[in-house]
Parts: C-alpha cells; structure tokens; sequence
C-alpha cells in the first residue's frame, strides 16, 4: 500500500505537470510523454493497491473460516470494498491517460483546425431547395477590426 501511495501520489504530480494549460514542462511532446509516464504511475500504483487489497482480506477469509484460530475474528469490511474500487478507478485512469497520450502522437499531423467561419454583416441569401443542399463558396477572410468582439 505504501508503494501504491507513493506511486500515485508521483502519477499526480507528472499528470499536473503533463496538462496542457501549465507553463511547467516544456513543449507538447514532453508533455505528452510525462502524461504517458503519468499512466503507467497510476496503473502501477492500482495494481499495486488491488495486490494489497486482495492478500489482506485472503487472510482476513482464511482466518475466518479456520476452526482453529482463535484470536478475534475479522469479517471483510468497507475498507476493503473501497481499496478495491480505488485501485479499479487508478487503473482505469492510468489506461485512460495512456490511450489520450498515445492518440495524440498517433494523429499530430493528420487533424487541423481552421478556426471557426466568419459571420459578417453580408446580405447573400441562400438559394436552398428541400432536395440539394448546396453551399456557396466562403469569402475571404478579413481581419478583425478594433473593436470587434464588444
């Protein structure tokens, strides 16, 4: 459990550090390598957790159902239910983090944003009929006056 503690609490260190919105880190591919380094923390850090979970209530059930143990007898708690759905939840946001990552180095060139169109004061009206939907061309883009988004 320590280990898992410690390899979270690592995971969520580099996961802030990989996030787009901070100055930390250096350009977008290092980011993206500390968020993938960030995913294998939380999956070995959930791994980590449902190993403790897991031995520790195998003893608390082999103790509980040996007729020669006598010492106080332990039943499975909530304790235990909540390690298990944390370490499901870590892992499940380690792989999460690691297909985000893996995504954007898979589709860097493919995939480019072209702003969003200009709505200017022009007066063309569409000729749409209910059958063909055709688009006329767009107008050349201006720039944007002083005062344009008050």
């Amino acid at each position: 459990m320590i280990a898992a503690v410690c390899l979270g609490f690592f995971g969520a260190t580099l996961a802030l550090l990989g996030m787009k919105c901070t100055k930390i880190g250096g350009s977008d591919t290092t980011k993206s390598r500390l968020t993938v380094l960030s995913g294998f923390h939380f999956l070995l850090s959930g791994i980590c957790c449902m190993t403790a979970c897991s031995i520790y209530a195998r003893r608390i059930t082999t103790d509980f159902f040996d007729p020669l143990f006598v010492k106080q007898k332990f039943e499975l708690g909530a304790a235990l239910f909540i390690g298990w759905a944390g370490s499901v939840l870590c892992i499940l946001g380690g792989l999460v983090f690691c297909l985000s990552a893996s995504e954007s180095f898979s589709l860097k060139g493919k995939y480019r944003y072209t702003g969003a169109p200009s709505f200017g004061t022009t007066h063309r009206q569409h000729n749409r009929t209910a059958n063909s939907l055709q688009t006329e061309p767009r107008e050349p883009r201006r720039p944007l006056q002083r005062n344009a988004y008050v």
